[in-house]
């Protein structure tokens, strides 16, 4: 299956915030919108990606001073990102690998989706069951 797949079944939403956002600001949308990152897109596109950990870890270091700070200073600005027509397995490895729960989608330079490690996980669970309901068909039917 393909991430194309994938996004066709969830939606290619993506949430996005602004880098001079607050820290403050993005809980607010992590929470009103339950999720656990967020795409940082600048004038010319994807800069960066925030999640709940960024946060977590910032404010250990920083208190609850970082809430004011902006996005862009907590950020991760080496974003993985795949393609639509990148394997469900391949993204799969690409987050273990590089330790990232959440992957843009980029296909001729624009944020098409993004893909967090539930959507990889669910999709593998349904490929799973399928496998297993052909398996059954075919040894009750031989």
């Amino acid at each position: 299956m393909r991430i194309a797949d994938v996004l066709r079944n969830k939606g290619a939403g993506v949430l996005t915030v602004s880098p001079e956002m607050t820290v403050a600001e993005l809980l607010t949308g992590l929470a009103t919108r339950n999720v656990g990152a967020m795409v940082v897109v600048g004038p010319d596109g994807p800069v960066g990606i925030v999640s709940e950990r960024d946060v977590v870890r910032n404010l250990h270091a920083h208190g609850a001073e970082l809430l004011e700070h902006a996005v862009a200073d907590i950020m991760s600005t080496d974003v993985i990102t795949c393609t639509p027509a990148d394997s469900v397995d391949g993204v799969s490895g690409l987050m273990t690998n590089n330790r990232v729960r959440h992957v843009p989608v980029m296909e001729d330079g624009h944020l098409t989706g993004i893909v967090s490690i539930g959507d990889v996980v669910k999709t593998r669970m349904e490929e799973l069951e399928a496998q297993q309901e052909q398996l059954e068909a075919y040894i009750t039917q031989g």
